[in-house]
C-alpha cells in the first residue's frame, strides 16, 4: 500500500479547494438538497473543526476533517479521496488517522452521516470495515431512505 503523508491543512491551497468543490458538487448531484450536510471551506476553517490533507508525494490524495462535538464526541466531515486515488487506500489512511486523533482527544464516540444510495457504498463499506455501525440520528440529522448515521465506540 502507498505510504501517505497526512497533515493539518488551512484550506488555502487551490488543490485542496478544488477537491472540496468536487466533493460539494457531487453531494449536490447525488443527494436531495435537504440532505446535503457537506461543509463549505469557510465552515471547515472554524475552531471546532480540524481539517487534514493526505498527500502522495506532492499530489493531493484525499481530504477530511474531525469536528469536535463535545468533550467525549467527535464527527467525521468532508471525507473525500481525489478521483485518481479512489480505491487506493488514501481514504482508509485518513480514516485511520482520524480515528487515532479521536482516541488521542479522549473521545469515546465518533459519528458520521453519509448516504445510503450506490454512490456512497464504497464509503459505507470502508466505515464498516473499521468498526462503524448504523446508529440513531444525532445532531440535526435524520435517518431515512437516503441518510445513514454511523458511529464507532471506543
Amino acid at each position: 500500500m502507498t505510504r501517505y503523508r497526512i497533515e493539518p491543512d488551512d484550506l488555502t491551497s487551490e488543490d485542496v479547494l478544488d477537491l472540496l468543490r468536487l466533493h460539494l458538487d457531487e453531494m449536490h448531484r447525488w443527494s436531495p438538497p435537504e440532505t446535503v450536510h457537506a461543509l463549505p471551506p469557510e465552515r471547515l476553517r472554524e475552531r471546532d473543526v480540524t481539517f487534514y490533507a493526505v498527500y502522495d508525494g506532492k499530489a493531493l490524495a484525499a481530504v477530511g476533517a474531525l469536528k469536535h462535538l463535545d468533550r467525549k464526541r467527535g464527527e467525521l466531515k468532508s471525507m473525500r479521496a481525489a478521483t485518481a486515488y479512489r480505491g487506493k487506500g488514501a481514504g482508509e489512511a485518513l480514516l485511520l488517522h482520524l480515528i487515532s486523533e479521536a482516541k488521542a482527544r479522549g473521545y469515546s464516540w465518533l459519528g458520521l452521516e453519509t448516504g445510503r444510495p450506490a454512490p456512497f457504498q464504497p464509503a459505507v463499506t470502508l466505515y464498516k470495515k473499521h468498526g462503524f455501525a448504523e446508529c440513531e440520528p444525532f445532531g440535526d440529522y435524520v435517518s431515512d431512505d437516503f441518510s445513514l448515521c454511523m458511529e464507532k465506540l471506543f
